[in-house]
C-alpha cells in the first residue's frame, strides 16, 4: 500500500506512534552522539510533552525550536505534536532582530534552543530577548549550563527526566485544519511571512515524496541539515518516519562531511540543494569515498542545470531526481521518478505529486494550453492554510479557484512533465535560500554613506546565484565593501549578506525611472568576468 493511502487522516503524533509500535527497535536517527530508535524518540517526546504540559503549554500554543540538526530537535517536534501545539522552527543562524520578529509575530510561549553554537551565546541572546517578548514564558536549553537562578529557564535533559512516566492531556487534533508548523520565509518586501502548514499538509507531501522515490525501511538518507525548512520537516524527518527508514542528522554543511556520512552509514539517498552537489563533486574528486551504497540523489531548492545532473550521474550516484519545491506547498510540488525516461529526469522537474494539480496561467489569470509558458499555480493537499496573522497576503496568494500563485514561470509538456523556466517574482535563490532584494536594499540604504542601493543576482558556480549589492554612494562619502557587508551582517542572516559589492556613479533606468535590473546584472557579470 502506498504511504499516501496508509497515512490518510493521521496527525504527526499518531504517525510516530504507529511507527514506534510496529518497528520500536528500528533506528530512526543517526547522529554524532549515537543511534536513536523509533521507540526511544517516542518515549522521550512523551516525557517532554508531560513536562511542557506541567508548565502550561497546551493545544494551540506555539513552541519555537532554534536548534541545529540533532535528536533534541526531533524530540521537541513530536512533543509539541502530542500536545496539539504548533512548532515554529527557526534557523539558529538568524540575526537577533530576525529571531525577535519571528518569536513576537508567532506569539511563541516557549522556545527550545541550544546554549552555544556557531559562535553565538544563545543564553545571552535570549536573556536580552525574553524581556521584550511578553508571550515567551519559558526557555528550554540544550547544553550543560546550570541555570538554577532563573525559574523560566529549564534544561532539556531535566525536563525529559522529570516527565518520564507522567501523563499529559491528550490533544484532539484535526489534521486537515490544525496548524502543526509555522515556517517563516521572507516576503517580497522583506517582511517575513509565517507559512501555516497543517498536519495533513506536511504528512501528505512527506508520504508523496517518499512514494515517488520508493523510500523504504532499508533506506538511510543524508544531506538533510536545515530541519527548520519545510523540506527538512516534511520530506526529511516525517517522510523517513512514515517509511520506517533512518536519517543521518549532521549540522556540518561541508559536502565532504556529507559524503563521509554516506560511506560511514552506507546511506542510500542523498538530498541536497544544487550548490551542495557542485561542492560534492569537487570533494569526491579531491578525496574519493566509497559511495556504492547510494541509489538516488534528490536535488531541490533552486534551478538545476542539465550538465550538473549528468555529472552527478557519472561521479556520485546512478540516479538523480530533480524536484520543484515551495514552502507554501509543504515543500515538494512535483519531482522526477526513478522510472521516468532519462531525458525527462534531466530536463524537467518531473510530474506533480499524487493529488496535486498544476495550472499554467497567462498574465490575466486565464488558463494556457499545453506547451505554453506562464505562471505556475498549484492546488493540492500540501498547499498551506495561509500566512499566519496576514489575511490580506493570504488572499493575494490564491486565485479565485483556490490555486496558489507561485510567481514561478514554467510549462507542462504533452507528457505531463513540468519544465521550470524562471521566476516572475523578484527573488534571488542563493544556495537554496531565497534572498529578496528589497530587504537587503533597505538595510544598505540605512547606511549614511549610501545614496541608493540595488541588489541583483549573478550566476555563480557554487552558489547557483550570488548576491551583488550595487551602490551609488553619497557625494563625497568614503565607504568600503567590507564595511557595507558588516553593516548588513549586524541585522541580516548570513545568507542575505551581499557576496559582492560594486560602486557606480548611477544606475541604468527605464523611461519611467525604474532601475533596469537585468542590465545592471549584465554589467556586474561583465566586470566579474574581466576582473
Amino acid at each position: 500500500m502506498a504511504l499516501t493511502e496508509r497515512y490518510t487522516a493521521f496527525s504527526v503524533a499518531s504517525a510516530l506512534a504507529t511507527r514506534a509500535t510496529s518497528d520500536p527497535s528500528r533506528v530512526y536517527l543517526r547522529t554524532r552522539s549515537g543511534k536513536h530508535t523509533y521507540a526511544e524518540i517516542d518515549s522521550q517526546s512523551d516525557a517532554l510533552a508531560a513536562s511542557l504540559a506541567g508548565l502550561g503549554v497546551e493545544a494551540g500554543d506555539r513552541v519555537a525550536i532554534l536548534l541545529p540538526a540533532c535528536s533534541e530537535f526531533v524530540v521537541a517536534l513530536f512533543a509539541a505534536a502530542k500536545l496539539g501545539a504548533a512548532i515554529v522552527p527557526l534557523n539558529p543562524r538568524l540575526s537577533a532582530t530576525e529571531v525577535q520578529y519571528s518569536l513576537r509575530h508567532s506569539e511563541a510561549v516557549c522556545a527550545v534552543t541550544v546554549e552555544r553554537a556557531y559562535g553565538i551565546d544563545f543564553l545571552q541572546l535570549f536573556e536580552e530577548l525574553i524581556v521584550r517578548l511578553p508571550d515567551l514564558q519559558y526557555l528550554i536549553t540544550v547544553g550543560e549550563e546550570d541555570l538554577w537562578y532563573d525559574d523560566r529557564i529549564y534544561q532539556f535533559e531535566d525536563l525529559i527526566s522529570a516527565g518520564g512516566g507522567r501523563d499529559y492531556p491528550s490533544a484532539d487534533v484535526d489534521p486537515e485544519n490544525d496548524p502543526f508548523a509555522i515556517v517563516y520565509t521572507s516576503g517580497t518586501t522583506g517582511k517575513p511571512k509565517g507559512v501555516e502548514l497543517t498536519h495533513a499538509n506536511l504528512l501528505s507531501v512527506s508520504a508523496g515524496t517518499a512514494d515517488a522515490i520508493g523510500l523504504g525501511a532499508e533506506d538511510c538518507s543524508v544531506g538533510v541539515g536545515a530541519l527548520f525548512t519545510a523540506f527538512g520537516l516534511g520530506p526529511g524527518l516525517l517522510a523517513t518516519a512514515l517509511a520506517g527508514a533512518s536519517i543521518v542528522l549532521d549540522d556540518d554543511p561541508d559536502a565532504g562531511a556529507v559524503l563521509d556520512n554516506v560511506q560511514r552509514h552506507r546511506a542510500t539517498v542523498h538530498h541536497g540543494v544544487p550548490t551542495h552537489f557542485v561542492s560534492a563533486l569537487m570533494a569526491q574528486e579531491a578525496d574519493p569515498r566509497d559511495l556504492s551504497s547510494l541509489r538516488i540523489a534528490v536535488a531541490a531548492g533552486a534551478p538545476v542545470s542539465d550538465e550538473l545532473v549528468r555529472q552527478v550521474h557519472r561521479n556520485l550516484v546512478p540516479t538523480m531526481l530533480v524536484a520543484y519545491s515551495l514552502t507554501e506547498a509543504s515543500s515538494t510540488v512535483c519531482m522526477a521518478r526513478p522510472g521516468d525516461p532519462e531525458e525527462k529526469r534531466i530536463h524537467t522537474v518531473g510530474r506533480p505529486l499524487s493529488g496535486t494539480d498544476l495550472r499554467i496561467l497567462e498574465p490575466d489569470g486565464g488558463d494556457l494550453p499545453v506547451e505554453s509558458l506562464g505562471e505556475i499555480a498549484v492546488r493540492g493537499p500540501g498547499v498551506m492554510r495561509g500566512y499566519h496573522r496576514q489575511p490580506r497576503d493570504t488572499a493575494a496568494a490564491f486565485d479565485k479557484d483556490g490555486f496558489l500563485l507561485t510567481g514561478d514561470l514554467g510549462m507542462i509538456d504533452e507528457d505531463g512533465y513540468v519544465h521550470l523556466v524562471g521566476r516572475t517574482k523578484e527573488v534571488i535563490i542563493r544556495a537554496g535560500f531565497n534572498v529578496y532584494p528589497r530587504e537587503v536594499e533597505s538595510r544598505l540604504e540605512a547606511h549614511p554613506a549610501v545614496q541608493e542601493a540595488a541588489v541583483v543576482g549573478v550566476p555563480d558556480t557554487l552558489l547557483g546565484e550570488a548576491t551583488c549589492a550595487c551602490i551609488v554612494p553619497e557625494e563625497g562619502a568614503i565607504v568600503t565593501s567590507q564595511e557595507l557587508q558588516d553593516w548588513c551582517r549586524s541585522t541580516l542572516a548570513e545568507t542575505k549578506v551581499p557576496d559582492l559589492v560594486r560602486f557606480l556613479d548611477a544606475f541604468p533606468r527605464t523611461g519611467t525611472g525604474k532601475i533596469r535590473r537585468v542590465e545592471l546584472s549584465r554589467v556586474v557579470q561583465s566586470e566579474t568576468r574581466s576582473a
